[in-house]
């Protein structure tokens, strides 16, 4: 997380809405074996608690059942340029938006992983034109298979860290400027965070 305050948000229904746009984060351990990281599409339950799963053999699974990890979402982010400013006497800086989710984890059953896999299909096959695919099409002895060789997991949010570094410390004009360099570099998403979060 930045250390400026002008950098975070406490708007819990924006950080939420975060993970379940961007579905894809990196869960970091600890593990016997030395720090570890995975990964992972990410379903959020909307109880403060997120699902994810691994593949049996990944280096974390055997380690993150009644652990503490940190589940990490990057959203846009691009470089601004010193150009940009109405002052170019200045350095050049990164402009992102993260968000850091501390929390215990547990070990899900296969019912619940089943559930979570069903609600990733949902939600994603959803977002997509067209006929949408449906687990059903997978025969039952294959999907039965490939479902043996994950392990389903649920952290409960203990702590939301975000960073919304979008120019909050320029003034509006200077910010516009910003957001309009970025538009013309092609970073659109993170210029319209820019306009309707940053100021």
């Amino acid at each position: 997380m930045h250390p400026n305050p002008l950098f975070r948000s406490e708007d819990r229904a924006l950080l939420e809405a975060l993970v379940d746009e961007v579905g894809f984060g990196m869960v970091f351990a600890a593990t016997p074996d030395g720090p570890r990281v995975a990964h992972v599409p990410l379903v959020p339950t909307g109880d403060g608690a997120i699902q994810f799963h691994l593949a049996r053999g990944n280096a974390l699974t055997r380690w993150l059942g009644g652990e503490t990890a940190l589940v990490v979402v990057n959203g846009p982010d691009a470089y601004v340029s010193p150009r940009w400013y109405a002052d170019r006497a200045t350095v050049p800086t990164w402009n992102y938006v993260a968000l850091e989710l501390e929390g215990r984890v547990r070990r899900m059953d296969a019912d619940g992983l089943e559930d979570q896999l069903h609600a990733l299909i949902a939600r994603n096959e959803g977002r997509l034109a067209g006929d949408q695919w449906s687990a059903n099409e997978t025969p039952p002895d294959m999907w039965r298979k490939l479902l043996g060789g994950i392990v389903g997991f649920e952290m409960e949010v203990l702590a939301w860290r975000p960073t919304l570094k979008l120019s909050q410390n320029k003034p509006a004009a200077e910010r516009e400027s910003i957001a309009a360099g970025l538009d013309a570099a092609g970073s659109p998403a993170l210029a319209q965070l820019m306009r309707t979060l940053g100021a």
